[in-house]
């Protein structure tokens, strides 16, 4: 499957703003955004002029990176919510919140969405008692997502669950951080996604 593979340092500075790509880093003062906060390259400093539809690539790019999906399947997931009752935008962003990754992330389980999809394709993640290693893997109400017992002492789910207290957990999970699971309590609203975009920018690119 693509994927990106270079710096996620330079996407936080592609869009402006804090992707939180790269777990505690992006809380420090090595984040790059703190450093150097503007586009890289050799005319990043430059100022240029921004059409309609850049600002609206430039919102669809940032949702993308945001989740760590690629094109061809961001735009499946814009056709499923088109297709949906409801606002297109805010159905878009539900699904992306939604997928198992996220919600690995969210949880407090591991310090990024990257590290999150690496920990279920090693099957480190049970939905329902089951193991499951697809990372865009949809959640429902109800479901119960939890770390493998074997592989609640490695060093690495040791650091995230240490630091979880000074994560925010979406209100729509609840944690049960002693028993190394979640519960998802409801589906994802768009007040619960707290992501600077605006998804009808979206909307309008794809509706062109």
């Amino acid at each position: 499957m693509a994927r990106y593979i270079g710096s996620v340092c330079r996407l936080c500075r592609r869009e402006g703003v804090k992707l939180f790509l790269k777990g505690d880093r992006c809380f420090k003062d090595k984040c790059a955004i703190e450093r150097r906060n503007y586009a890289p390259g050799q005319h990043g400093q430059r100022r240029s002029k921004v059409t309609d539809y850049g600002v609206q690539l430039r919102e669809k790019q940032k949702v993308r990176r945001v989740y760590g999906v690629m094109e061809r399947q961001f735009r499946g997931y814009f056709e499923k919510a088109e297709r949906k009752k409801g606002i297109t935008g805010e159905n878009l962003l539900r699904m992306l919140e939604q997928r198992l990754d996220n919600v690995v992330y969210r949880l407090g389980f591991t310090f990024s969405r990257n590290e999150a999809r690496q920990f279920l394709r090693h099957g480190h993640i049970d939905v329902n008692g089951r193991r499951v290693t697809i990372p865009s893997f949809l959640v429902s109400a109800g479901d119960v997502v939890s770390i493998r017992e074997k592989s609640r002492s490695l060093p690495r789910v040791v650091e995230a669950m240490a630091a979880v207290d000074r994560r925010e957990i979406p209100s729509w999970l609840v944690l049960e951080k002693e028993a190394f699971r979640g519960r998802v309590a409801s589906l994802p609203t768009r007040e619960d996604i707290q992501i600077p975009v605006q998804e009808q920018l979206i909307v309008e690119l794809y509706s062109k």
